[in-house]
């Protein structure tokens, strides 16, 4: 085979499940968005509230502070925070919260972010739509795509899963 018999041939591209079963996903709302990443976040403050209890009942009370069994909830919240957030949906395209709420992130190409690109989204594309006084969340009702500052930073969409 040649060389323009190759360049003829169309490629192939690992699309998601949502952009294969009807050509181009729908955007997820807004709402359906924040539902989302209120499940993650209540999810990893449970981790550091329930270690804090049990911090509290073994320690002897609400005075003593900082000990081993608190540090040790909040090193479980810190560990599940970034596999909920990074490895996750790098790897699915889902958190827990997008799981629930029938949501998938996705690169603009309708591929896998990875995870490389899910830590940059969460880690530092959240923080900066966050800092600017959540304008960057906002972004997200106002463009035709439904992307967010964290989005347009890491290159990613986030589109809902199967047809609704």
């Amino acid at each position: 085979m040649t060389a323009i018999e190759r360049a003829a041939l169309p490629r192939a591209k690992a699309k998601s499940p949502a952009a294969s079963q009807g050509g181009n996903p729908f955007p997820a709302p807004f709402s359906l968005r924040c539902g989302a990443l209120l499940i993650d976040y209540i999810t990893l403050i449970s981790i550091v509230v329930v270690g804090t209890l049990i911090a509290r009942l073994l320690g002897g009370g609400a005075r003593s502070s900082g000990t081993s069994a608190e540090t040790v909830g909040i090193l479980i919240a810190v560990v599940a925070a970034v596999l909920n957030l990074g490895v996750l949906p790098g790897l699915t395209g889902l958190t827990l919260g997008k799981w629930a709420t029938g949501l998938r992130i996705e690169r603009d190409s309708g591929t896998q972010i990875g995870i490389g690109r899910a830590l940059l989204r969460h880690f530092v594309g959240y923080p900066l739509s966050f800092i600017i006084l959540g304008i960057g969340f906002l972004v997200t009702t106002l463009t035709v795509r439904g992307r967010g500052l964290h989005d347009i930073i890491a290159g990613t969409i986030v589109v809902r899963e199967g047809s609704f």
